[in-house]
């Protein structure tokens, strides 16, 4: 599970387990610029669908057997393992959670949160965050790598924005001031959220921009699982026992017709079309 993904802007309070990797100071990324180097492609994994067969990136898997430990397990090694691997893949990790990069972005940029706790990470989400003391954890965790993600996009597109022009042209100059414009909140442009029928079997948190802009992004599912009620943002929990969100397949949100995330134009069945749209709406989106 990663591939590209995210930078640094706020501490991340590791444990004495957690990788050795500085943490960035406030306001200003990271030395070592990690992010830079989850943006190399990486191995991919096949995913899975509560409501049935996977569904987003399950071509590999069809007409097989489930495995014991098959790919909609691959997010388990990095939990158990989170050292193992280098720091373009795991990105932090702690007693409680392992930052991962995705390994099939739907996003410029797209991080996966993973929960430690054993008596949690086999649950659905409607469960597992149905208990408060673990939702609040959860949370709070998802918005600390919320800001990791919001340094990480002001690192790649800052200089584009109109909104961080001030900001940008204060670092440059000579001597810097002793107080940074604010520029664009960047964490606006960072959702958060689970989908209503997850497709890796182990709980994890989706921390990725807004644009829908990739190459991973290949048809309606998904599409269609991070532009409709099928992902559910970590803020709505917990959700009611009533919530129509907890019967995706009922209510056919990875069937809807194509609807762009920004300018609300639909795009019917027509993904080629849709997928030229991002594009330009990506570009203009960078460049508020």
């Amino acid at each position: 599970m990663a591939s590209e993904s995210p930078g640094l802007e706020a501490e991340v309070a590791e444990s004495s387990t957690t990788k050795s990797r500085p943490p960035p100071s406030q306001g200003t990324p990271a030395k070592r610029d990690a992010f830079a180097e989850l943006l190399a492609p990486k191995p991919k994994h096949p995913k899975q669908d509560r409501d049935g067969p996977s569904s987003l990136d399950s071509s590999t898997a069809k007409g097989k057997k489930r495995a014991v430990l098959g790919p909609r397990d691959g997010l388990g090694a990095y939990i158990a393992r989170p050292d193992a691997y280098p720091a373009n893949v795991v990105i932090y990790h702690n007693d409680d959670f392992v930052a991962v990069q995705d390994a099939f972005p739907k996003s410029t940029l797209h991080l996966l949160l993973l929960p430690r706790d054993a008596t949690k990470t086999h649950l659905h989400p409607f469960d597992a965050l149905a208990d408060p003391a673990f939702l609040a954890k959860v949370k709070a965790e998802t918005f600390k790598l919320r800001t990791l993600a919001a340094a990480e996009l002001r690192r790649k597109y800052g200089r584009f924005s109109a909104q961080d022009k001030a900001r940008q042209d204060a670092l440059s100059a000579d001597p810097p001031p002793d107080t940074l414009p604010p520029g664009r909140n960047w964490e606006r442009e960072i959702m958060c959220g689970v989908h209503a029928c997850p497709s890796m079997n182990h709980l994890h948190i989706h921390v990725m921009s807004v644009d829908r802009y990739s190459e991973r992004l290949k048809h309606r599912k998904h599409y269609n699982s991070f532009s409709t009620p099928f992902f559910v943002d970590i803020e709505d929990f917990p959700l009611a026992d009533d919530d129509v969100r907890r019967h995706p397949g009922r209510e056919g949100y990875l069937k809807w017709d194509y609807v762009c995330w920004r300018c609300g134009r639909n795009f019917g069945n027509r993904f080629a079309a849709l997928k030229t749209h991002l594009e330009e709406e990506f570009d203009e989106w960078k460049r508020l």
